[in-house]
């Protein structure tokens, strides 16, 4: 979504209200996979934005090592096939 279309852009004459805020965390809260916040409490424990926040980062760390490390097998394996091979056209085909 553009700056400009976005509910909560920020202008010099305009701030994001805490209702604006508790919604993007709501909101993020709920892209993060449960079992990725930890916690004692139960899953329904409504948490703290700061605890959002850090979770979500976490997550993303651990999303960005595995693409890394996702495309590191990839180029391994595209080195090791033969660029010819059915196998390699596939894999060619899919990556577009």
């Amino acid at each position: 979504m553009s700056a400009s279309r976005s509910p909560y852009r920020q202008t010099r004459s305009s701030r994001i209200t805490d209702e604006q805020i508790a919604d993007l965390i709501y909101k993020l809260q709920q892209l993060i996979p449960q079992d990725q916040i930890h916690t004692a409490h139960s899953h329904h424990h409504k948490y703290s934005s700061t605890k959002v926040l850090e979770e979500t980062c976490s997550y993303v760390r651990r999303l960005q090592r595995e693409v890394e490390d996702l495309s590191q097998r990839q180029s391994e394996l595209l080195q090791s096939m033969d660029t010819d091979s059915p196998q390699a056209a596939i894999i060619r085909t899919l990556l577009m």
